[in-house]
């Protein structure tokens, strides 16, 4: 048994199949993967990782295990399936996720390749440990695969007090000990057992109130933006192929940057924070609704219209839309009066949550600071927007308070 030290649990026992993980390729390469991207431009101290990450993932699964009275193959197919569960991340985490995906068909939970032919399928062979049912539950597939991934799992549990210790925000601060022993499995379902309405409301809030101040910073949205465009053109230029880039960790994407000729600029500019700025940053009720379902290709099209009306270089222009607002955690299963209920049925909190959700979501354009002024008011000839009712970031000099930061 190994005991590790860690920033958020403490302590953590891993011992069996864990164990033999840890020292995989598959689950080093994990250190070289911050957990946040590049939301460290914003907070300077979250630089953890994917590593203690799923040495977070597996703990709180183990203590889940117990409280459940999961024991035998069940369970260590399990403690497999909670360390193995980020091995399919590619650098930067989820930025570049949608890249990766449209050019290997493959997102980050989709891991059955990864966990043949090479030593993890060697270390959970000497556990009689078939791979393609740990991939199925890291997949969340099957009952037990709700653990994993699913509205209540210990992913979100773990990554939510995780990065709130990092970035030093208050607000992902769960009760993780509470949600893992009010865990039940209730007609195939993982649910929180009876009187935990509030137990399940704290985990979507705690969400809720991440996302506008950590996850979707509109400093963190920018550089990602700007990774996501370094990185299209990277694959581009032939650099390097997706199904590389895919098994690459930070470090090696970030020398591809900067030693290929068509991306060192970005390179240049992530590496010294030299960043674009919001040219315009709208609400969801002021975008047409031809731009919230428009595709890659259609996005890439609007910028092209957007730097031709504005005279400025196609690369000065990012149009970033997120997806549109949801809230998983709020078809949480609770138990009331004995009947397991959806949360958003019982909970008055579902419906002001998702309406401060909808509230926040922006849409934002970005580009070099000396010509965000043009580009905004191209971007409201080309999608039709209202600019005056708009925020527009052309502002002059170093800001210091953490909005602006």
């Amino acid at each position: 048994m190994a005991t590790i030290k860690d920033s958020v649990h403490d302590h953590i026992a891993v011992e069996g199949v864990a164990e033999d993980l840890l020292d995989t390729p598959e689950v080093q390469r994990l250190r070289r993967i911050k957990q946040l991207g590049t939301a460290e431009l914003v907070y300077p101290s979250a630089n953890h990782t994917r590593f203690e990450h799923s040495l977070g993932v597996y703990h709180l699964a183990t203590q889940a295990l117990e409280h459940l009275n999961l024991e035998g193959r069940t369970a260590e197919r399990l403690r497999a399936a909670a360390i193995l569960h980020d091995v399919g991340h590619c650098p930067f985490s989820h930025n570049i996720e949608d890249i990766v995906a449209r050019h290997t068909g493959k997102m980050h939970d989709e891991v059955g390749d990864l966990l043949e032919g090479g030593e993890v399928e060697r270390v959970l062979a000497l556990h009689d440990i078939d791979p393609g049912t740990v991939a199925d539950l890291v997949a969340g597939e099957g009952e037990f695969g709700q653990l994993v991934s699913g509205e209540l799992d210990v992913d979100r549990m773990d990554y939510l007090v995780r990065d709130a210790h990092h970035t030093g925000v208050p607000y992902g601060t769960i009760d993780t000990g509470r949600l893992v022993r009010e865990l039940r499995f209730v007609d195939g379902e993982l649910v929180l057992a009876e009187g935990n309405v509030q137990t399940a409301e704290s985990l979507l809030l705690a969400r809720a109130l991440m996302n506008p101040v950590v996850y979707n910073h509109h400093v963190a949205r920018i550089s990602k933006a700007m990774l996501r465009r370094a990185t299209e053109a990277l694959l581009d230029a032939g650099a390097v192929e997706p199904r590389e880039l895919r098994r690459m960790d930070d470090r090696d994407l970030t020398v591809a940057l900067r030693t290929c000729g068509a991306t060192a600029e970005f390179a240049r500019m992530l590496d010294t924070r030299d960043l674009y700025k919001r040219a315009v940053w709208a609400e969801i009720r002021d975008v047409p609704e031809a731009v919230l379902e428009a595709d890659h290709e259609a996005i890439r099209e609007y910028e092209r219209d957007i730097a031709d009306r504005a005279n400025v270089d196609e690369e000065a222009v990012i149009l970033d839309v997120p997806s549109r607002p949801k809230m998983r955690e709020s078809t949480s299963r609770v138990v009331v009066n004995g009947e397991v209920r959806k949360l958003d049925s019982q909970s008055t909190m579902v419906k002001a949550l998702r309406r401060a959700q909808k509230e926040q979501w922006r849409m934002g354009v970005y580009a070099p600071e000396d010509v965000a002024e043009r580009v905004g008011q191209a971007t409201e000839d080309v999608l039709g927007l209202d600019l005056e009712a708009l925020v527009v970031d052309v502002r002059k000099g170093v800001n210091t308070t953490l909005d602006e930061y």
